[in-house]
């Protein structure tokens, strides 16, 4: 599981995260920024938070 979002949003995605998998996520700043747009917002995202792989 992964959402991509900006720097706004990080704290939400990371609940997120904890909440449905309940283990310690991973953030990642995203190397393409500019080119995917945040999962709750119209902003570029800056960020993937991921799940343990």
């Amino acid at each position: 599981m992964e959402k991509k979002v900006c720097k706004e949003h990080v704290e939400i995605a990371l609940d997120i995260i904890v909440d449905e998998t309940g283990e310690y996520p991973l953030l990642e700043e995203l190397s393409a920024s500019g080119q995917v747009k945040c999962e709750f917002c119209e902003a570029d995202a800056t960020y993937v938070v991921s799940s343990k792989k």
